[in-house]
């Protein structure tokens, strides 16, 4: 039986460097690819739908499936085969909620995304996602 990993991608230098970290060392693994459209949060979002808080919704979800475009094209560079899921939601959450619910065994995360400056060890989301997974999480630099 193959372990099944989650890599949360947005087409960062680290997200493309945790996927191919995830072929080389887990040859053998199930591989879904993750793409989260970040839902703006604020008092007001408490009171619509994720859907309305993103100006365009579907503009956004094709943006996620042409970065996930980008993460296939690396896999079959490694010959692997992978799944691709577009999500809405606070990234960190929708990352911890999928590999729970879904029963991944492990979580391979970029260190820093393509928002904001690199920390010194983690971005905000592999942290958040370090602290809060009930599964081992793996973080690539």
């Amino acid at each position: 039986m193959s372990d099944r990993i989650l890599v949360p991608y947005d087409g960062s230098e680290p997200s493309e460097k945790a996927l191919e970290y995830t072929f080389e060392t887990f040859p053998d693994a199930d591989v879904t690819v993750l793409y989260v459209v970040p839902i703006p949060e604020g008092y007001w979002a408490a009171f619509e739908e994720p859907e309305d808080r993103i100006p365009d919704a579907d503009e956004a979800r094709d943006r996620g499936r042409d970065i996930l475009d980008e993460a296939t094209a690396i896999a079959e560079e490694h010959g692997h085969d992978t799944d691709t899921e577009v999500a809405l939601g606070k990234p960190d959450h929708q990352i911890v909620d999928r590999a729970a619910d879904e029963a991944y065994d492990t979580i391979v995360i970029g260190s820093h995304g393509r928002e904001g400056v690199s920390r010194v060890l983690l971005g905000s989301v592999a942290e958040n996602v370090v602290r809060r997974s009930p599964i081992p999480v793996v973080v690539v630099r």
